[in-house]
């Protein structure tokens, strides 16, 4: 069963960032200073609250563009990413929408993130916006090639808002071992949809079948977290920490802290793991990224 942590950190809670709708996309309303001064009030909001880690996604550009976005959404979540980490020293990802998992990789490199969740990593889907398949080569070879292997990749396994038909025959186990084999850095479990639950007995397979950290990626709640950090090293929360439990209201700044006093009094005591086993044998570990002081350390003087 899995138990390695994530950065480090047990029972970790990975807050989302939803950038708002960027330039050229089709709910795009915002000029580009509120849209980066948006990303830094949810960044200071969620680690003020508690939370482990960041996530930024451009949930907002929908609908998506399949496994590419134009130089402009490039640049913007470029600029959103270094706006969030100088917020903070917490781990902080990106993803770009959808399965534009190369251009969320230079994100990160260009921000100095930590991570990107990456979807379409092994096998194939059928996806909102058509077929994702397997990206494991080229992305790691960018990866390679870019000198960016202290940046983790953490992927999507039999991922929600998708048609998993075609490998209908190949157990969500079988995935984890294929995406662990295939060199991914950790697996995300996901329910159906945003803000829908994971399968329980799904997760358990998942942390079962590999060694990897266990992720899960939606569907996380307050009534939930304790059950899922029986399986999970980290929990990716969105639409949770928001006004109604809907992903694209505002964040609750009461639903967040009651979460994380659920996260923290009843997760299941805590497994000891070196937090290097997590990464790449080729990684440089960032200086003093496992402190349980710089997790929550905020870098700007006004946090709302």
């Amino acid at each position: 069963m899995a138990d390695a942590a994530f950065f480090g950190i047990p029972h970790a809670v990975v807050g989302m960032i939803h950038v708002p709708a960027l330039p050229g996309t089709p709910h795009s309303k915002l000029a580009p200073a509120q849209i980066i001064d948006h990303a830094r009030r949810e960044a200071a909001t969620l680690i003020d609250c508690g939370v482990d880690a960041l996530l930024i996604e451009n949930m907002h550009d929908r609908p998506y563009l399949r496994g590419t976005v134009g130089p402009e959404i490039v640049a913007f979540m470029t600029t959103a990413a270094l706006t969030v980490r100088e917020c903070t020293a917490a781990p902080c990802g990106v993803q770009v929408l959808a399965g534009a998992n190369e251009a969320a990789l230079a994100v990160a490199l260009a921000a100095g993130l930590d991570f990107i969740r990456a979807e379409g990593f092994v096998f194939a889907h059928v996806a909102d916006e058509g077929i994702l398949e397997g990206c494991a080569g080229p992305l790691l070879r960018a990866r390679k090639a870019w000198e960016a292997e202290h940046i983790r990749i953490f992927t999507d396994i039999k991922k929600k808002h998708g048609a998993h038909a075609i490998t209908a025959d190949v157990s969500i186990a079988e995935t984890a071992r294929a995406a662990e084999f295939f060199c991914s850095d950790g697996v995300i479990v996901s329910g159906a949809a945003t803000g829908e639950p994971v399968d329980p007995e799904e997760l358990a397979q998942t942390a079962r079948a590999t060694s990897l950290p266990v992720l899960v990626g939606s569907g996380a709640t307050t009534e939930n977290v304790s059950r899922l950090f029986e399986f999970a090293g980290a929990v990716i929360v969105g639409s949770a920490f928001k006004e109604d439990g809907h992903w694209a209201a505002p964040l609750d700044r009461d639903r967040i802290r009651a979460f994380m006093r659920r996260a923290r009094d009843e997760a299941p005591p805590a497994k000891v793991t070196p937090p290097a086993s997590a990464a790449p044998a080729s990684e440089t570990p960032r200086p003093g990224l496992q402190t349980s002081d710089k997790r929550t350390a905020l870098r700007w003087n006004d946090p709302v």
